[in-house]
C-alpha cells in the first residue's frame, strides 16, 4: 500500500527529518517506487507549495533536495505511491489539491475503495484513481452540507462522515488539510506521535541518522507528525483505531471520533490495501 506523512505544529517547522526517512520506503527499504508528492503551506496558510514526480522518491535528486531544504509551515503533508488505481503517472500522484469556498485544500490517500465513487459536476478528477476520485467526491457532499468554511467543529463531523461512507467502500486512510487545521482518519494503518518539550534525540528506522530536536525547537514548540507506519525507532508512536478520526490545530487535537468500519465482502489484496482484519504489525 502507499503511505502518508504530515506535520501539524504551532510554529513553522519543516518537515524535512520525517521526509527523509519516507523517502527511502519510495523504492529502497519499500516499494512504493511509483511517484511521490510533498505539499507544504505557507506560515500563513493561504500559499501553497505542491511538488511531485512519478519516480520513486528514494532515488530522486528533487526529494533529496526536499530533505536538506523542506519548507517550514504549520501544516505539510507528503506521499509515496504504490499504484494499483490509475497507472504510473504525474497526475496520479498525491498529495491532490482543489479550491473550496476560497481555501486551498491538499488531500492525501492510502487505501483501496471498491466501485465507481459517484462525482457532481463541479469536482472531477484529473488522473484515474480512487482516491482523486474520493476527494472531489468529498467536496461535492461538503457543498450540499449547511457548513461554513471556518467552522472546524462542524467541518470535522461532515469530513468524519464523509469518512465512514467512503470506509464502506474499503480501506481509507487519508490526509486532509486547508493550511490551518489537519484532519486525519482511518480504517487500518496510521500513526502519531507529538513533540514537546522537553525534546530528545529521534532516531530514523529507514536510515541510520539521528536528531537532536532539544536544538532546533523552543520550549513553547509542539509539533505532531502522522506516518502510516512509525518513522522513528526510538519514540512512542500512537496507533490510529479502526475507524477513528482526528483534527489537529497547532500541533493539538481538537477533535477526535470514531466510527464502526464495515469491511466489503471480499477484499481486494493489493499493495495499496492491507487485508482485513489487518495483519499483525511487523518490520517496516
Amino acid at each position: 500500500m502507499c503511505e502518508l506523512l504530515a506535520l501539524n505544529a504551532n510554529t513553522p517547522t519543516d518537515m524535512g527529518f520525517s521526509f527523509r526517512g519516507l523517502s527511502r520506503r519510495g523504492g529502497a527499504t519499500g516499494e512504493h517506487a511509483d511517484g511521490w508528492g510533498l505539499a507544504s503551506f505557507t506560515p500563513d496558510g493561504h500559499g501553497l507549495s505542491l511538488l511531485r514526480e512519478e519516480t520513486p522518491a528514494a532515488f530522486s535528486a528533487l526529494a533529496e533536495q526536499l530533505a536538506d531544504r523542506a519548507p517550514k509551515a504549520l501544516v505539510s503533508i507528503a506521499h509515496i505511491r504504490k499504484a494499483t488505481s490509475g497507472v504510473v503517472a504525474l497526475e496520479n500522484c498525491h498529495p491532490f489539491s482543489r479550491t473550496w469556498r476560497g481555501q486551498t485544500w491538499i488531500f492525501a490517500h492510502n487505501g483501496h475503495l471498491e466501485g465507481e465513487i459517484p462525482l457532481g459536476s463541479r469536482y472531477r478528477p484529473f488522473g484515474s484513481t480512487d482516491s482523486e476520485a474520493a476527494f472531489c467526491w468529498i467536496l461535492e457532499q461538503l457543498d450540499q452540507a449547511p457548513v461554513e468554511a471556518q467552522d472546524h467543529g462542524a467541518l470535522f463531523d461532515q469530513l468524519h462522515r464523509c469518512a465512514a461512507q467512503l470506509a464502506e467502500r474499503g480501506t481509507f486512510n487519508a490526509l486532509l488539510s486547508n493550511g490551518q487545521w489537519l484532519f486525519a482518519t482511518a480504517t487500518s494503518r496510521l500513526h502519531w506521535l507529538t513533540r514537546r518539550a522537553p525534546f530528545r534525540r529521534a532516531t530514523l528506522a529507514d536510515l541510520p541518522l539521528q536528531v537532536d530536536f532539544s536544538t532546533l525547537t523552543t520550549a513553547n514548540d509542539v509539533v505532531t507528525i502522522l506516518s502510516t507506519e512509525p518513522l522513528t525507532s526510538d519514540e512512542q508512536w500512537q496507533p490510529f483505531q479502526p475507524g477513528e478520526s482526528l483534527l489537529f490545530c497547532a500541533g493539538e487535537v481538537i477533535h477526535r471520533s470514531r466510527h464502526g468500519v464495515r469491511p466489503t465482502p471480499q477484499p481486494v489484496v493489493s499493495a495499496e490495501r492491507t487485508p482485513w482484519p489487518p495483519p499483525a504489525p511487523g518490520p517496516a
